[in-house]
């Protein structure tokens, strides 16, 4: 009687009551993975004036989860064969709340640092877990979830941008970035409920009769893949960095900045399942240029001096939320199996992030020089341009 009810379920639903555990986790976790960065956009003028830190010194606190994103994409997998999915996943997410408590108390600029390593390392495991963790469970719903993991992904950031500012005003800064290792203990919790029963958790240990999905080093379409989404995070993580900061050195309140930003993670959020669900067809050409250029036209408004940021931030973000669903469902649209995913969805991590990590320093760097973010945000819209060029290149497996 009780399966009988589970099929009703999955008729009715799409999704049984174990997989639909696995959803819930999967969202939690996600919402983990981002304000451990997005905190630091709302608190890096109050961090900068506690350590004296120069703009392109502070970009690392972006800028290192992205390079770790990036060099630690390539031995997850291996990770994942060895361990299997819960043990590493439980120690990436344990890693990123003990950092995340550890940077917001830090008293010197090199424990600093090296809580954000951690914070990186801890976040750049658990991401790069998910595209095999889809690909064994929802196979034949591969974009929609994508879909649900960015959206959960924006929603974490929603949160963190929309209130760091707001507790940074009341508590100070400590607090506004500390508070978030909860998200992390709360993901940590979910996905030890879902192991007993999900069988996208359970180990499955490598034989020489399970062949071994090489990186496609040589496969020109992932390397066009890993351009666009670098790209992407590029402009992504740059705009989360220094948006808000740019807008209080205008003399906004840290509270508003914040709110503009989260109008960022907001937009960008609700972007995610839509352009998801739309996207059907595995030619998806047409739906990453109209993102590109969306977000083209949000960033060249952007630029204009920062005026009227609650039009062209929240147009910037639509178009680069849909761009970064597409480009995490791209890998599954050219493997077929969960370890070609995690080695396909690896390359282009690493490609991806690596190049990504230089957007924030390059706009620190530009601010030092210049003592303001125009030129930056100049520089952000040829990038946004270049997704454009690349969209149309990006031809679906024959």
């Amino acid at each position: 009687m009780k399966r009988d009810l589970d099929r009703a379920k999955d008729k009715r639903t799409g999704f049984s009551k174990a997989e639909w555990g696995l959803v819930l986790a999967i969202v939690l976790v996600a919402m983990a993975l981002r304000p451990g960065i997005v905190s630091m956009g709302p608190a890096l003028p109050a961090m900068i004036e506690a350590f004296q830190l120069s703009h392109a010194m502070a970009s690392l606190m972006t800028a290192i989860p992205d390079l770790l994103m990036g060099a630690l994409a390539l031995p997850t997998p291996w990770l994942v064969r060895r361990f299997g999915v819960n043990k590493v996943l439980m120690l990436a997410l344990g890693l990123l709340s003990l950092a995340i408590g550890m940077r917001a108390y830090a008293d010197s600029q090199g424990l600093l640092i090296s809580a954000t390593l951690g914070v990186g390392a801890g976040i750049a495991v658990a991401g790069a877990m998910f595209a095999g963790i889809v690909k064994a469970s929802f196979a034949d719903r591969a974009a929609l979830m994508i879909g649900i993991y960015a959206t959960a992904l924006s929603l974490g950031s929603t949160l963190s941008a929309g209130l760091t500012g707001w507790i940074l005003q009341s508590a100070g800064w400590r607090l506004a970035i500390g508070v978030w290792a909860i998200a992390g203990v709360i993901a940590l919790f979910a996905w030890w409920r879902v192991m007993p029963t999900a069988v996208t958790t359970q180990a499955v240990p490598h034989t020489a009769a399970t062949p071994v999905a090489r990186l496609p080093l040589r496969t020109p379409v992932a390397w066009l893949i890993a351009l666009y989404f670098a790209c992407v995070n590029f402009l992504f993580y740059s705009i989360l960095t220094w948006t808000a900061a740019m807008y209080q050195e205008q003399g906004m309140p840290a509270a508003e900045a914040g709110a503009v930003l989260a109008s960022f993670t907001f937009c960008f959020m609700l972007a995610n399942p839509v352009v998801g669900m739309l996207s059907k067809r595995l030619d998806r050409r047409g739906w990453l240029a109209g993102c590109s250029i969306v977000s083209t036209i949000g960033l060249a408004g952007m630029a204009t001096a920062g005026a009227w940021p609650w039009l062209w931030v929240p147009l910037t973000a639509f178009g680069l939320g849909g761009a970064f669903t597409l480009a995490m469902t791209l890998p599954l649209d050219h493997t077929h199996t969960p370890d070609a995913a995690n080695r396909w969805n690896a390359f282009v991590l690493t490609i991806g992030y690596l190049i990504a990590a230089s957007g924030p320093f390059i706009m620190g760097v530009m601010h030092d020089h210049s003592g303001h973010f125009t030129g930056g945000f100049q520089m952000l819209v040829g990038v946004s341009a270049l997704m454009l060029l690349l969209a149309t290149r990006l031809k679906p497996p024959a």
